[in-house]
């Protein structure tokens, strides 16, 4: 497993998230709901978040960004993989940063750690989803070289949909 060396600039740290941090992933979750209008889509739990990230066979990481030892926010990412590319890439699924430590560079630490990451590892690419109203999210993405792909539109099956296509409907 590559391991992340504590990035800390001045009282600013990004660390790997531990099994300690689920509360406070958990937490940043909801507020990230909150803030995205989609608070009534969280199902998952503290428990479903412990299992993903430090279960037998975790498949998503987390990243916790602290200021002077606080938890100021997190980001959660996947490996991909693109058949175009014929390589490997990672998919940061989130990144939230606590208001009131917004404007500080926690963010631009995070896109940096998984660039150098994905530069360090061989892979492809970064990729994200944010929503067209972010406009926030907008400019500092295109701030740091980010590209919209607006010619795709993400199509998703999930509930009763994904279990009729499975074959296993109630």
């Amino acid at each position: 497993m590559y391991s992340t060396a504590v990035l800390k600039n001045g009282e600013l740290l990004l660390r790997d998230a531990t099994p300690a941090d689920v509360p406070a992933i958990f937490r940043f979750v909801q507020d990230l709901a909150e803030y995205e209008k989609l608070a009534d889509q969280v199902m998952a739990s503290e428990a479903d978040f412990g299992a993903a990230l430090f279960g037998p066979n975790p498949r998503a990481f987390a990243l916790i960004m602290e200021v002077g030892g606080v938890p100021a926010g997190f980001a959660l990412w996947f490996y991909n993989f693109s058949t175009f590319l014929g390589r490997h890439g990672i998919w940061i699924e989130d990144v939230f940063v606590a208001p009131q430590f917004r404007g500080r560079g926690l963010g631009g630490m995070v896109f940096r750690h998984l660039a150098q990451r994905a530069v360090d590892e061989g892979l492809g690419r970064l990729e994200w989803w944010v929503l067209d109203w972010n406009k926030p999210a907008i400019d500092f993405y295109q701030g740091i070289g980010a590209v919209p792909m607006d010619e795709w539109t993400v199509q998703r099956v999930t509930g009763e949909a994904l279990l009729r296509l499975a074959g296993r409907a109630p």
